[in-house]
Order: C-alpha cells, then sequence, then structure tokens
C-alpha cells in the first residue's frame, strides 16, 4: 500500500510538473497571430465614423479600419475582421473569438482587471447635445439634476451619468433612437463624446446642437487577453511607430479633421 501511495504521489507530481512547464511556455498572443498571419481585429461595424459597412460597397470603412489596416501591416500580418454588437463584444474578447477589439473600448479600472490595454490612441470627452432652441444651461453634469439624459446603453457614460444623483438617465440602443427623442423633447439632453457630436449632428438633420464639453479626459485604447507581455510589447511599438510616421494623423484627419491622438485642449 504504502509503496502504491508512493508510486502515486510521483505520478501526480509529475503532471503537477508538466502543467507549470506547459503554461510557462504557452504560446505569447504575438506568436499565434505572427504564425496565423493575421490579426483577429473586433469592432461593431455600425459605428460610424468609428466603423462602419461602405453603402456603396459594403465592405467596412472608418476610423478604427484604417488604424487596425496600419497596425497589422507593423506588425507584418493582414487584419481580419469580425463585426458584432457591443454588448458582447468584451465577452467575446474573453473567450477568445478575436485577438483584439478597436471599437473605442475605454479604459477603465473595471476592464484593466480582465484584460490589458495598448495605451491610449484616441483621447476625448464627454459632450452634450441640445436642442438648436434650448434656452436652459447646462454647463456640467450635476447641473442635469432633475433633467431627462439619453445615451447609449453599456457605455462609460451611462455609468458616469449615474454616479450623479438626481439625473434621470434613459438609456437607448444607439444614437438614432437617442437623438430622436431629444428632437421630439422626449428628454432634455443626450450626452456622446465629443469626437461623434459633430458628425451626429451632420448626419441626423435635426434640430439639435452641440452643447458643453466637460469631465475628465476619456482613454481609449485596444484591450486583449491578459499575459501576453510579447503582443503587448509590439502592439505599442506599432502604435508608437504610426503615430510617429505621420500616418495615424493622416488617417485623423481624414475622419476627424484633427488628430484624435491628442488631448481636446490640444487639438
Amino acid at each position: 500500500m504504502a509503496t502504491t501511495l508512493s508510486r502515486l504521489s510521483k505520478i501526480a507530481a509529475a503532471i503537477l510538473i508538466t502543467s507549470v512547464t506547459l503554461n510557462a511556455f504557452a504560446a505569447d498572443l504575438l506568436d499565434t497571430v505572427k504564425a496565423r498571419g493575421t490579426l483577429k481585429v473586433a469592432m461593431e461595424g455600425n459605428y460610424p465614423p468609428f466603423n462602419f459597412k461602405d453603402p456603396k460597397s459594403g465592405e467596412l470603412s472608418g476610423f478604427e479600419v484604417d488604424v487596425a489596416k496600419l497596425l497589422a501591416a507593423k506588425l507584418g500580418v493582414k487584419p481580419e475582421f469580425t463585426t458584432t454588437e457591443w454588448s458582447g463584444i468584451l465577452a467575446g474578447l474573453g473567450a477568445g473569438k478575436y485577438d483584439v477589439i478597436l471599437n473605442q473600448v475605454g479604459i477603465t479600472e473595471a476592464r484593466q482587471k480582465a484584460f490589458d490595454f495598448s495605451q491610449p490612441y484616441t483621447l476625448s470627452s464627454a459632450q452634450l447635445i441640445v436642442r438648436k432652441d434650448e434656452k436652459r444651461s447646462f454647463p456640467t453634469l450635476e447641473s442635469l439634476k432633475g433633467y431627462k439624459l439619453g445615451l447609449g446603453q453599456g457605455t462609460n457614460f451611462e455609468q458616469k451619468a449615474k454616479a450623479v444623483p438626481g439625473i434621470d438617465v434613459k438609456t437607448y440602443p444607439g444614437s438614432p433612437e437617442y437623438l430622436a427623442d431629444l428632437a421630439s423633447g422626449r428628454i432634455d439632453a443626450a450626452l456622446n463624446d465629443r469626437l461623434l457630436v459633430g458628425y451626429l449632428l451632420k448626419s441626423a438633420n435635426l434640430p439639435l446642437k452641440a452643447g458643453a464639453t466637460f469631465g475628465d479626459v476619456d482613454k481609449i485604447g485596444i484591450p486583449f487577453q491578459k499575459g501576453n507581455p510579447k503582443f503587448e510589447a509590439a502592439l505599442n511599438k506599432a502604435l508608437d511607430e504610426i503615430l510617429k510616421d505621420g500616418s495615424f494623423k493622416q488617417v485623423s484627419f481624414k475622419w476627424f479633421g484633427f488628430d484624435v491622438s491628442k488631448a481636446p485642449s490640444a487639438q
């Protein structure tokens, strides 16, 4: 019996050592991407001007599509795009359905517990949208206490607005819905990223205007699964290169008319 137990102990120890060894030499995401020859990129695909399907060609287009192509080229691979709804995009990353997300994912403390992020590639802040005939002043988020505020469900703005007691927060699937409610008077204001506000107002063609900007600068990065230091270093190097060689700035001006890697005060 003692001999049998000893043998079992040795087998268990061997299995444990083998498991630890395999984990220690598990392929970094960079190795996987290089071997595959593609970088799997997830985005919504209906979030213009960041990423959307061109109505004429049906091909994915937008700022983040262009950025993904630049980064993939620096990594020596081709981008492979997947479109999915925002509500499940982070869960898909956690399940390994794709390598990265380029979809204006804010770098938050909660998200950093689940994923690693690249350095920020977009800096922005919150901005209100109000009706053109609005006479009331909403200079801060706190000034909206007692009023109805519309915004996208599951966004950073939802968390920020709900953190202020007294604001009647109304969430929507997307901007078309809350802009329509704002124009019709069902809500008092809407909240979105300042990079999007100008585009939304132009494309919506509704009696609305841009309101105040406020709050901290939002840092947008590229999330990926934890435990991939080689990939993280390579991704940040690729970002540094496109920022320095002017290709990122060219893409940024193409879609926004200014460099979105700079803080709002520097734009």
